[in-house]
């Protein structure tokens, strides 16, 4: 059924409702939520999933996913377990924030019940109850001793990336999760790049879902999104608030997120030399490296200015030939740096058979990586470099390059060719009389 169709299918449907119920529909958890917020399959890898982890930017409704997840259990909801779960543990950063946040707040347990099911907060007791019997106690992760002892059904962590003993908090939490036939917990945080969070990731027994905070649009202020896409968007911060990403970097990278984020600008100033750099990939097809294309211009005092990544992957020489010459064209560039080492003759003919007029300088590699990278890193240092906006892939492989290359063994090629365009500005002499371009 074609998209159309489809809506007008719905519409038809929508027609039939009052506005009572239509009222009542979109009050509907079950029928309003988003897939990211909808409680995953029985199983997990073929073993029912012990943890639900979903990875959320701010504001992508993770609160609101985690109360109708604990009522719907509470409830027993048929689409999310057989019979009510009795017994609920209620994890957060401070035993404020689980009252606040996940008990009191907007999108906490009290709002998202009807006044007759709603569970009854007894705060001497530091618990919620059911009619039915069941209850939910809140447990803070500033004490992790408070876990030893208790028994559960189920468990909601809510912001585990803040949890001031996250570790010992977790361990506690798991030998109380140890009634019923599936003994399960539900972790909604934004990320932080921590051991025990890297952990659940892969764990066989987790399914991760992410949510992103645009996603949620229709419940945030217009002028919140626009304000903080448009200066956040890209960038460490912005890719773990808004994204829910792990922003990592290693400890003997030669690049820091710190240093990224301090050479970060949002516009160029008039540049005299353009090059567009290219790291052609061995060889081509499915498997083959990226094909690394990264622009960068200087200023009439020296400062350097990375200004685009046109980066291919699977491309075929063809291809990322005629992706490099757009980009000189683009950018109205100065000349093209291809390194030569892997297709010789090859890029240079590639290259000429896109555009002949486009200079082609073609460069060879005499030392390894990682001694080719460490004077642009030292730039780095010294402030002489600058982002013109964000450039997320990049960055990863800045931050993830140390000695031994990347931790994925992969090539780096983004960085290979960011290392021959700040070169070629700022390491060999320089070319031709400068022409003032403002970017």
């Amino acid at each position: 059924m074609s998209d159309c169709a489809a809506n007008g299918s719905l519409n038809e449907a929508l027609d039939a409702f009052s506005a009572r119920e239509l009222l009542r529909l979109l009050n509907d958890w079950e029928f309003t939520a988003r897939r990211d917020q909808w409680p995953p399959d029985f199983t997990a890898s073929g073993l029912p999933w012990r943890q639900w982890l979903i990875l959320g930017g701010r504001g992508a409704g993770k609160t609101r996913a985690g109360a109708e997840w604990v009522k719907a259990l509470a409830l027993g909801r048929p689409q999310f377990c057989a019979r009510p779960v009795s017994r609920i543990a209620l994890v957060g950063e401070t035993a404020a924030d689980v009252r606040e946040v996940m008990i009191e707040g907007v999108s906490g347990l009290l709002a998202v019940h009807a006044a007759r099911e709603r569970p009854r907060w007894e705060s001497s007791r530091r618990r919620l109850v059911w009619d039915s019997g069941v209850v939910a106690q809140a447990f803070s992760a500033e004490d992790p001793e408070s876990l030893r002892g208790p028994q559960f059904h189920a468990a909601w962590c809510d912001e585990l990336a803040k949890w001031r003993y996250a570790r010992e908090t977790w361990d506690m939490l798991q030998f109380g999760l140890r009634l019923g036939d599936w003994p399960r917990q539900l972790v909604t945080t934004t990320p932080r790049p921590m051991p025990l969070l890297k952990e659940l990731i892969v764990h066989p027994s987790t399914v991760l879902t992410r949510a992103l905070t645009r996603e949620n649009a229709a419940h945030l202020a217009p002028s919140f999104l626009e304000s903080v896409i448009a200066q956040y968007a890209g960038t460490r911060l912005g890719r773990q608030e808004l994204d829910g990403e792990i922003v990592e970097e290693r400890k003997d990278a030669l690049w820091t997120r710190d240093m990224l984020e301090a050479a970060r600008v949002a516009e160029a100033p008039a540049l005299s030399r353009i090059v567009v750099a290219v790291d052609p990939p061995a060889s081509s097809g499915k498997r083959a490296d990226n094909c690394g294309i990264l622009a960068a211009g200087a200023d009439v005092d020296g400062a350097i200015f990375v200004i685009a990544d046109a980066t291919l992957s699977a491309a075929r020489p063809a291809q990322w030939a005629r992706a490099a010459i757009a980009l000189y064209h683009k950018l109205s560039a100065d000349a093209l740096v291809a390194e030569v080492n892997q297709g010789g003759e090859m890029v240079r003919a590639v290259l000429n058979e896109a555009d002949a007029s486009a200079p082609v300088t073609m460069v060879r590699a005499t030392r390894g990586k990682y001694l080719r990278a460490a004077p642009v890193a030292q730039l780095y240092e010294q402030g002489r470099v600058k982002h013109v906006g964000a450039f997320p892939a990049l960055e990863d492989e800045m931050c993830d390059f140390g000695l031994d290359g990347l931790s994925s063994g992969r090539s780096p090629d983004r960085l290979d060719a960011l290392v021959w365009a700040i070169a070629a500005l700022a390491l060999t002499p320089k070319a031709p009389e400068p022409r003032m371009r403002r970017m």
